[in-house]
Order: C-alpha cells, then sequence, then structure tokens
C-alpha cells in the first residue's frame, strides 16, 4: 500500500496551539457503525458509552523531556529524552551543528552535567555525572525541563503546558509525548461516566519520540516501527474478558491504548482469536495499517493525526482508510481543530472494515 494513500490537505490555521477550554467543549465527530456523521462533543460521550462498556486508558505520565544546554567546546545541544535506563542513564536525542563524540561532556539547564558515553542507532546514550546538582535524571528534569511539545504547535512550552500536556489519570512517568486523546476526559467527565455503570481499566505505553518520526519508506508496509515499553495488567485482561462476555463494547482511549491491547492479544494467539488477551510487559513495535485485524477493541475515542502518519494508519485499520479520510475532510470542512491539542472522533467499528468484529 503506498504511502500517498494516507496523505490529505490541513489548512495551517486548523492546527490547535491550546486544548479547548474548558475541555468538554471540544469538538467531537462521531463516525457510527451505521449511518452519518454525527457532530458533537466531548461533553457528549456519557450519551455514546452505555453502561457496562469498558474504557481503556494509558496512565503513561509525560516527563519534561526536553532541555538545552551546550558542549564544553561551546556548541547549542538540545536534549530529547527517549528512556530511562536507570537513575542517572538515558537513551536520548540530541541536536547540535555536529553530532557529540562519546566521551564528550555537555552542560545544560540547572547546572546539569552529561556525559556521552554510547550510541544505539540515532539514538545516544547518556549518564548524569555526580557532580551535577540533581537527584538522578528524572530530578533533574522535573526542575528544568521542557514539556516536549510537537514540533508543529510553534511556540515555545510554558508552565501551562505541564497541566495542559498531561492526562488527569497520569501516573506512571514515562512518556515523552502525551497520548493525547486522554486530554478530553476529566475528573469530571469521568466521573458522569463511573455513575451511569461505564467501567475503566488500565495500560501503560510509554510513548516515545518515535511516534513523531515520518513514514519514509515508499510503501506502508517497508516501514519498521519504533520500539515503546507497554505492559497490559492481569486486572485489564480480566476486565477485557468480563466485558465481552457479558455483551459489552471495550473501548480505548487513543491510539497508544489500542496499540497496548492488540499487542497483548498478539501475544496470546489463541486467546485473541476469542477477542480476550493475556498479561504482557516488554516493548512493542506494532504497527496496524490497512488489512490488518483489530482483535479486541470495538471503539475508540481518537484525536485527528498527521497525513501519511502511522496513527493514521492504525485508524484507518480500525475502521477503514476510505471512511477516515472522509471523516478527515468532514472535520476540516466544519472547522475542526486538530492533532495534540485539538478536537476528536468517536468511532464505532464497523464488521466489513476493522475493529474487534474481525478475527
Amino acid at each position: 500500500m503506498k504511502l500517498d494513500a494516507f496523505d490529505y490537505h490541513l489548512p495551517p490555521e486548523r492546527i490547535a496551539a491550546r486544548p479547548a477550554e474548558p475541555r468538554e467543549s471540544a469538538r467531537l465527530l462521531v463516525l457510527p457503525a451505521v449511518g452519518e456523521f454525527d457532530h458533537r462533543q466531548i461533553g457528549d460521550l456519557p450519551d455514546l458509552i452505555a453502561p457496562g462498556d469498558l474504557l481503556i486508558l494509558n496512565d503513561t505520565r509525560v516527563i519534561p523531556a526536553r532541555a538545552f544546554g551546550r558542549k564544553v567546546s561551546g556548541g547549542k545541544v538540545e536534549f530529547l529524552l527517549e528512556r530511562l535506563l536507570d537513575t542517572d542513564r538515558a537513551l536520548c536525542h540530541l541536536r547540535s551543528s555536529r553530532s557529540p563524540r562519546v566521551g564528550a561532556e555537555l552542560i545544560m539547564e540547572g547546572g546539569a552535567r552529561l556525559e556521552v558515553i554510547g550510541r544505539d542507532g540515532a539514538l545516544f546514550e547518556v549518564n548524569l555525572l555526580a557532580s551535577s546538582p540533581m537527584d538522578g535524571m528524572l530530578g533533574w528534569l522535573d526542575e528544568h525541563g521542557h514539556m516536549p511539545l510537537p514540533t508543529y504547535i510553534e511556540r515555545p512550552d510554558d508552565d501551562q503546558d505541564r497541566h495542559d500536556y498531561q492526562t488527569v489519570f497520569a501516573r506512571r512517568e514515562g512518556a515523552v509525548a502525551a497520548p493525547t486523546a486522554g486530554l478530553h476526559l476529566t475528573e469530571a467527565l469521568l466521573e458522569r461516566l463511573r455513575a451511569q455503570g461505564v467501567e475503566t481499566a488500565f495500560v501503560t505505553l510509554h510513548v516515545g519520540a518515535g511516534t513523531f518520526q515520518p513514514v519514509r519508506s515508499e510503501t506502508i508496509e517497508a516501514h519498521e516501527m519504533h520500539r515503546e515499553w507497554t505492559e497490559v495488567p492481569q486486572a485489564t485482561v480480566e476486565a477485557v474478558a468480563a466485558a465481552h462476555q457479558r455483551g459489552n463494547r471495550v473501548i480505548a482511549i487513543g491510539t497508544t491504548a489500542v496499540r497496548a491491547i492488540e499487542t497483548a492479544a498478539r501475544a496470546h494467539p489463541e486467546q485473541a482469536a476469542r477477542g480476550e488477551i493475556g498479561p504482557f510487559v516488554g516493548d512493542t513495535q506494532l504497527f496496524l495499517y490497512p488489512g490488518q485485524p483489530l482483535h479486541v477493541i470495538d471503539a475508540m475515542l481518537t484525536n485527528f493525526h498527521l497525513p501519511r502518519s502511522t496513527l493514521l494508519m492504525l485508524v484507518s485499520a480500525f475502521a477503514g482508510r476510505e471512511r477516515v479520510l472522509a471523516a478527515y475532510h468532514e472535520a476540516i470542512e466544519h472547522g475542526y481543530r486538530f492533532y495534540s491539542f485539538g478536537d476528536a472522533m468517536f468511532i464505532e467499528t464497523s464488521a466489513d472494515v476493522g475493529g474487534a468484529q474481525i478475527a
């Protein structure tokens, strides 16, 4: 399948620089299993989700993962965390006029000193030196780091982003990008859903900077996905099984929740054939695009994604490429806001295009 099949034109003014306020006023384009598009708001979600349905939430927490500094020689350096290795070591991206060599020392914001100790492909392994006035890599970034806003948000991050670019259910530090569909859910909205009998279960997928890497291959099948650490606990396994046994839907809040659940399904093929999963802990490189089945997820809430992106391909695997692109054109015509801080879609599976009804 050609990469161009997932292209569309987005006017630049449709890119949201800030979230809607209040959050529940964000617009929601509903793609029902049968029928026409429906224009709603996030606050209408309780009308779309039945008692007994199960929401899958990604509880990863975004680290203030970007920082700035210089080489000892004086050249400027931008640091972007990819993943923590231990208290003082990390894999990261380093941007500078010339790539730092192994053994180079970097002087960063807040007085932190990093030593480049290795390479892993395009990533650098760095160590926080003991002489730094910090308590570990996380302590340094929490105090002096910047929220890693995507590059298409053309403004510097600020203190408000520490709230805006974090879900209300975030609890496990490790992401360098937010699971953005979850940004729409407020404590009040979650309480309304619980009050009507909607259940919740958690997965963890630490979103990496690779989520923004473009697909460079001409055919999408040739693209290799980046690795992201994922955990699907036993409690979530049991919640998924119980929901399907009683005839309710499993609804993913965001593409990261989809990837986590479907990774767990593929790790247990016999259970996946029954729409069930087993527990999973480890890295996932799952790449979902049209023609690949989704075994477990029955509906999803998701933001509008970049053209030619793996996220758009995942949504198309669930709902059908033509149907999804038609929805995107509908959203553009009606003035919806796009990308991380933008509006959202609620998509119900259709048996003839994708989703959990295809094994």
